[in-house]
Formats: C-alpha cells, sequence, structure tokens
C-alpha cells in the first residue's frame, strides 16, 4: 500500500508512456484518482496497447465522456441507506462499507464516486450506527462487508468489525467482497487467515475479471483462504476489451474452479459515470451464457445479473429456453438447439404440507412478499400495481370526485 502508483511520473517507472498518453491519464486522474499496487501495475504488458491489466487500473480520458445512461449513484445505494454507509435493500441482508479505500483504484468501479475520496471516509461513528440499525433488524441474517475493500484494513480492526457483527445473535452469516488475492495477494497473511477462521461462518467473494490475473501469488492466496475452511465465490464484471469474449470466459471460469472458488456472478457493467466504454450490450452476456450453458460444468456456470438501475436489484438473465408451455405440455430447447417435450403430471396440485412447520415463524404463517402473492392462492387481488402507476392515479381521482372527497 505505502508503494503504491499515485501519479503519472511514478506510473512511467512501470510502464513505457508517450508524452500525450501521459496528458490523458493525469486529466482521468484529476476527476477519478488512481492508484495501482506495484504488483498489479507489474502485470501490465508493455507491449500490448490492449492489455486487459493495462485497461482495468490506469486512467483513461473516455471515463470522463459523459454518456447517456450515466448515473451518480446507479444502485440507489444512498436512497436505501437508513445510516451511512448501510445498505437495506434485500429483506435479509445489508451491505456494510467499512473503508472507502482500495489497494488499486478499478476503472470499472461502480462506486467510483466515493472511492479513494478523503472527504468520504468511514467514521467508527458511521460502523457503530451501522451496527446498532443491524442489531435493531432482527431479519438480518446476513451481512456483506466491502467498500472500498475490507482487507486493506489492519487485521485488528477488521478483526474488531467482525466480532462485532458476530456478536449479534441474529446474524448468521458474514460476507466479504475483496479484490486484494487479484491486485495484492501478499495481504493474504497467515495472520489474516487465522484471524477469519475463528469466526466461521465466513463467506468471501473475489474479483477475477481475467485469465492473466492468475499468477502464482494469487494462486497461493487463494489456497491459504480455502485451505482455512473459508468458502470462496468470485463476482465478475463483463467490460469490453477486456473479457468480453466466449473463449475468454470460458477460461475464467475454469481457472477458478481449478483454484476451488465457485464462479458467482457475472455482472452487466453498471451505469455509473465514467465507465460507458467499458460497457457491452447485455445481448453480448447472453451470447457468453450461451457458451458456458452445457459446454461446461454446471458449478464452472456463473450467475449472469443486470444490477437494476434505482436500486432493483440483481436481476438474473439467461438465453430463452422455454420455448412454449401449457397445462400439459412444456416444450423444452438445450444447448445444442435440440427440441424436446416435458410432459405434466396429470394431478399438478402441489405445496407445502399441512402439517409442515417450516413455513412458520413462532407459530404465525409468513406473509407472501412480492410475486409469491399472486401465487399465494389466498391473495385476494388479480395484480401488482407498482407504486406511481399513472393509470391507478386516474382511477383514485375518479373515485375522489365520486365520492366528493
Amino acid at each position: 500500500m505505502k508503494n503504491r502508483v499515485l501519479t503519472v511520473p511514478e506510473l512511467a517507472r512501470h510502464t513505457p508512456l508517450q508524452n500525450e498518453i501521459k496528458k490523458d491519464i493525469q486529466k482521468a486522474a484529476e476527476v477519478f484518482p488512481m492508484a495501482v499496487t506495484p504488483y498489479y501495475a507489474s502485470l501490465i504488458r508493455k507491449d500490448d496497447p490492449a492489455c486487459p491489466i493495462r485497461a482495468q487500473c490506469l486512467p483513461d480520458p473516455r471515463e470522463l465522456i459523459s454518456g447517456c445512461g450515466d448515473m451518480e449513484d446507479p444502485l440507489h445505494e444512498e436512497g436505501d441507506s437508513p445510516v451511512p454507509g448501510l445498505t437495506h435493500r434485500y429483506p435479509d441482508r445489508v451491505l456494510l462499507l467499512v473503508t472507502n479505500e482500495c489497494a488499486v483504484y478499478c476503472r470499472h468501479c461502480t462506486r467510483k464516486r466515493k472511492v479513494g475520496d478523503n472527504n468520504r471516509g468511514v467514521t467508527d461513528h458511521d460502523l457503530e450506527r451501522g451496527v446498532q440499525y443491524i442489531k435493531a433488524h432482527p431479519e438480518i441474517r446476513d451481512v456483506l462487508l466491502s467498500g472500498g475493500d475490507p482487507f486493506i484494513l489492519s487485521t485488528a480492526r477488521l478483526e474488531r468489525i467482525i466480532r462485532k457483527i458476530k456478536d449479534i445473535s441474529h446474524v448468521q452469516v458474514v460476507r466479504i467482497g475483496t479484490r486484494t488475492p487479484v491486485v495484492m495477494p501478499q495481504r493474504i497473511t497467515e495472520e489474516l487467515v487465522q484471524m477469519l477462521k475463528k469466526y466461521h461462518p465466513i463467506w468471501i467473494n473475489t474479483h477475477f475479471n481475467h485469465p492473466r490475473e492468475f499468477t502464482a501469488e494469487s494462486v497461493k492466496a487463494l489456497a491459504r483462504l480455502v485451505d482455512a475452511g473459508i468458502p470462496l465465490g468470485n463476482q465478475t464484471v463483463l467490460l469490453r476489451g477486456v473479457n468480453d469474449c466466449p473463449h475468454i470466459i470460458k477460461k475464467l471460469v475454469h481457472l477458478l474452479v481449478q483454484n476451488r472458488v465457485r464462479p458467482y456472478y457475472l455482472y452487466q457493467c453498471d451505469l455509473s459515470r465514467g465507465i460507458e466504454h467499458f460497457r457491452t450490450p447485455v445481448a453480448r452476456g447472453i451470447e457468453i451464457m450461451e457458451s458456458l450453458i452445457g459446454h461446461t460444468s454446471g458449478f464452472a456456470v456463473p450467475n449472469y445479473v443486470v444490477d437494476a438501475p434505482g436500486g432493483g436489484g440483481k436481476i438474473p438473465l439467461l438465453p430463452n429456453y422455454l420455448l412454449s408451455l401449457t397445462a400439459n405440455k412444456t416444450i423444452l430447447r438445450n444447448y445444442e438447439g435440440v427440441i424436446c417435450v416435458y410432459e405434466e403430471p396429470v394431478n399438478p396440485t402441489s405445496g407445502c404440507p399441512a402439517t409442515c412447520t417450516i413455513c412458520k415463524s413462532d407459530g404465525v404463517e409468513q406473509e407472501p412478499v412480492g410475486l409469491q402473492k399472486l401465487v399465494d392462492p389466498g391473495f385476494p387481488a388479480v395484480s401488482l400495481v407498482p407504486e406511481g402507476n399513472r393509470r391507478k392515479a386516474r382511477h383514485l381521482e375518479r373515485e375522489d370526485k365520486a365520492c366528493g372527497c
């Protein structure tokens, strides 16, 4: 961390740069700060102007171009934040930001607006408010620590945060999102993994985007974590000019599973400001999924998702394998294009047995949520209408006028 490349003159000592390129990098770095570990900088291929490592860590003047869909906070994290640094979007889990610092400032980062900003650091007071919020909400069973990168904190500070979370009785799982195995694998020390082992179950998601990021050092870091009994997942972002190729993604997922890391998500690039040049059409992601499903092991296939703008959450996308659906038969296609028929059961009635106790909490049947309401035979309505629907507003206006309200 002390030897990170933070300026253009420092960068020039690691990789040759023409004067015009230096100027372009400087312009972008003045808006979106640059930070690159010497280790990750050493992976840049100096003879390859399209090097995928270079594209992910060096500022680019295209970051200063405003895209048609750019948003400051595309995932609506601030809007879903009841206290600073905590996002509560899904019913049973929260995101807790523990730092706004990273070892490397990825140029495609969805939180470019705050990562590396010294004026938006995470304070002890912020963390305490987050912990108190989690304590006050017993429905929260899963806490994801993110940032920034939690692993750039000292082991002692990280342990204090984890201990506070684990001391909350209703929290079952702590997850950590980190890119240090990719950009600073030296951080995965024996001291760190021994500390993490004390707080199982701990789950870790890392962030490999390209096969070139697998080195002897990164492989050793992953092995240390897995050998400590920590399940690992990986979140890859689909990036134009970096990994938007079926062959690259297939090689990447195979390297992941060889190193006992489950490919978890393939993210469609977000609508954050300054990263439109990284974005691909969604159709490209579907094409890549077609090249994986059926063509490699099922556990090597990530979930392709769009993190919906406005806080809609992760929406999984798949190629269309369902061709037709009737009461008696379902028509499907497989990965080869073979079309087949699935015969539906003669007596299709199914559901939870009357004696089941799992679906009841403290003896009270749990209320259906979202689309579950429409499936529930006891739900009186025939539709779910989004808040702010204009047609519904007109109906209400007419009803108000009719009753003289």
